[in-house]
């Protein structure tokens, strides 16, 4: 029973997010046909052990242990007759009943020391603890799918764990993962000639000279590109959606336009997107205010990361209201 109500628990949460789109901010979209797939399974396990269960017929075993008791019963009336008729066996007759009886043993021995030697080798879980920690891992996604409340990231996220800027080299592990990054890195994902490929594509794709517009489609992609190769997009015009980050560092304001982006799953999210100098009049807009930029792509010094990094030198700044889905995801 226990394992029915876990799967069919699964197959209701699996439901749940997808039908209130709620799954989008665990995984990324481009995966969702992964996640359906495992809900017919699991559905279909679900059923496997409805009908196991239902088959169980309580019934039956109480005929058993009516058999049981009455065969009992019976042994032990053959019992006492067989002690009656034990008492006139000679002596010599006993003796080599011993000897029988004691090579009976050796070989009930041999038999027993098997099968200690398979209980032994026995890894199944029979013991009741077991089998509850068993049970209560399986449903600990059910538990915190059920109480624990997904919420959207804001920019109370960037202060709290900062955001960072990768390091010139291949990384791996999942600490990396659990840093807020400007650039989208997805070169852990590849070796060193197939990231250059993926690179190149895409330069292909996005290097004519008009103006670079970016979509909640190509969003992590150009983000990518723009950073690894700065010196190709500088003077370019550019135009993109996200909310607005004030850094304080220094009694000095730096501006952030972002936008939080999942490569595959939640783990590898992270806040990604450009520094922007702000019109005068776009200063005073507050943290999480959602905006359309338009400028111009150029680089300038940035302090904090003692590096130059790609900025947007806006020229029109236009605030919008915040997206449906706030996230944006990679695609491979």
């Amino acid at each position: 029973m226990a394992r029915f109500l876990i799967l069919a628990g699964y197959v209701e949460l699996m439901l749940y997010l997808q039908v209130t789109g709620k799954l989008d901010q665990f995984i990324n979209v481009h995966y969702q046909y992964l996640a359906t797939l495992s809900t017919v399974l699991a559905l279909i396990l679900t059923l496997v052990q409805l009908y196991f269960w239902v088959k169980e017929d309580p019934g039956k075993s109480d005929e058993k242990t009516a058999e049981a008791a009455s065969g009992a019963e019976e042994l032990a009336t053959a019992v006492k007759a067989n002690d009656t008729a034990d008492g006139l066996v000679t002596a010599a007759a006993v003796e080599t009943d011993r000897h029988d009886h004691s090579n009976e043993n050796k070989e009930h021995e041999y038999h027993y020391h098997e099968h200690d030697l398979e209980d032994d080798h026995d890894h199944g879980l029979h013991k009741r603890y077991q089998r509850v920690i068993a049970y209560v891992l399986l449903a600990l996604p059910i538990i915190v799918g059920t109480f624990f409340p997904t919420v959207s990231l804001n920019t109370t996220i960037v202060e709290a764990k900062g955001f960072q800027f990768p390091l010139a080299k291949e990384s791996v592990g999942d600490p990396q993962m659990e840093t807020q990054y400007l650039q989208p890195n997805t070169s852990i994902y590849f070796n060193k000639e197939d990231y250059q490929n993926q690179m190149a594509k895409l330069q292909k794709k996005y290097g004519d000279e008009g103006t670079l517009t970016i979509t909640d489609e190509n969003y992590l992609e150009v983000m990518e590109l723009i950073y690894n190769y700065p010196s190709d997009f500088i003077g370019r015009k550019i135009v993109y959606e996200g909310f607005v980050f004030h850094a304080e560092q220094d009694d000095e304001q730096d501006d952030f336009v972002f936008r939080f982006g999942i490569i595959h799953c939640v783990a590898d999210s992270g806040v990604f997107g450009l520094r922007v100098h702000l019109p005068n009049g776009a200063k005073a807009l507050a943290n999480d205010q959602w905006v359309r930029v338009e400028g111009v792509i150029q680089s300038d010094f940035y302090k904090p990361f003692k590096r130059t990094l790609p900025l947007v030198q806006a020229e029109k700044v236009t605030t919008i209201a915040a997206p449906e889905n706030q996230y944006v995801y990679r695609s491979f």
